[in-house]
């Protein structure tokens, strides 16, 4: 399952989400300069996550104890090719920045620090004796979804499915996409053996678990002044141009109603809107100008959906 994006807009600009995926992208170029030899070898064993660092004697006195800390940290932002670092950067992408909407800028980055801490802790609790390097964002990442698994368990993912060679386009329920994957993650971690299979299950499931901890605790943590500040600053003026409408109708009245969501700021200039709305089996894109000085509550006919009614 891949996931395509989400139904649930942000009111904020994500500046922590992005500064994030700008990092990791910034350190896998650095490694692919260092090229194929000595240097990258001597970087991804300085900066990687090996669990033998704290278990074997002779590499435990290679280190010093702020490198091993540090490790916890740095290995969540090394990748071990381009597929690798895409598929991460992409579901940080759809789902981190929701979760940064909710508890804040700065509670986000420590929230995503900690969470990657927390996955690599749980690696190292069920491969102690391991000296295979771990690298990745997809423990700190299933953090970031464990908090939205909470957060936003009705919104609905836009998954891509290939079935053979045919792709499978469909909505999945937030809690069920991953609900699944979890699932998928506990499964393969009980049918492996440390990361044998050169993917570290217990790091994504360790992370998932912290990310619904560390999200509780993170929202009865007051925001500081300097982050309301930020929200005032990073406050988008739009919302997406293009939306998703559900019509529904009430009782007897033949017609069916949805939502358009805007801003004070849109709603004061005007705006125009592309309205994706599902009928059945079958999908209408709408073309929506929103006139200026606009009110809540204001209806809109849309030309070309009506239906002739039983009267005519």
């Amino acid at each position: 399952m891949i996931p395509l994006r989400d139904t649930i807009s942000t009111e904020n600009f994500p500046v922590v989400n992005y500064a994030i995926i700008l990092v990791n992208i910034s350190v896998y170029l650095l490694q692919l300069s260092l090229g194929e030899g000595p240097s990258l070898n001597r970087f991804i064993i300085t900066y990687s996550l090996i669990p033998a660092k704290f278990s074997d004697p002779a590499l435990i006195q290679l280190f010093s104890i702020k490198q091993q800390i540090f490790s916890f940290f740095s290995f969540i932002f090394l990748h071990g090719g381009f597929t690798h670092i895409l598929f991460n950067m992409w579901s940080l992408y759809i789902f981190g920045d929701n979760v940064e909407d909710r508890i804040g800028h700065f509670r986000y980055l420590a929230f995503y620090l900690l969470c990657g801490a927390a996955s690599g802790g749980s690696h190292l609790l069920f491969n102690i004796s391991s000296d295979i390097p771990v690298v990745g964002a997809s423990g700190a990442i299933a953090g970031v979804m464990g908090a939205y698994f909470i957060l936003y368990p009705n919104s609905r993912i836009l998954t891509l499915i290939p079935i053979i060679i045919i792709p499978w386009f469909i909505e999945i329920p937030a809690f069920i996409f991953l609900g699944i994957w979890i699932i998928l993650q506990i499964i393969n971690a009980m049918g492996s053996y440390g990361v044998a299979s050169g993917i570290a299950w217990w790091a994504h499931i360790g992370g998932f678990i912290s990310g619904i901890i560390f999200l509780k605790l993170f929202l009865v943590i007051p925001e500081t002044g300097l982050s309301d500040r930020l929200r005032t600053i990073t406050h988008k003026k739009k919302t997406p141009r293009l939306q998703i409408i559900r019509p529904v109708n009430t009782g007897a009245d033949i017609n069916h109603y949805g939502l358009i969501h805007i801003t004070p700021y849109e709603a004061l200039t005007g705006t125009k809107k592309l309205v994706n709305i599902p009928i059945g089996f079958t999908k209408r894109l709408v073309r929506v100008a929103v006139p200026p000085g606009i009110r809540e509550g204001k209806r809109f006919r849309l030309k070309g959906l009506g239906k002739r009614s039983a009267d005519g």
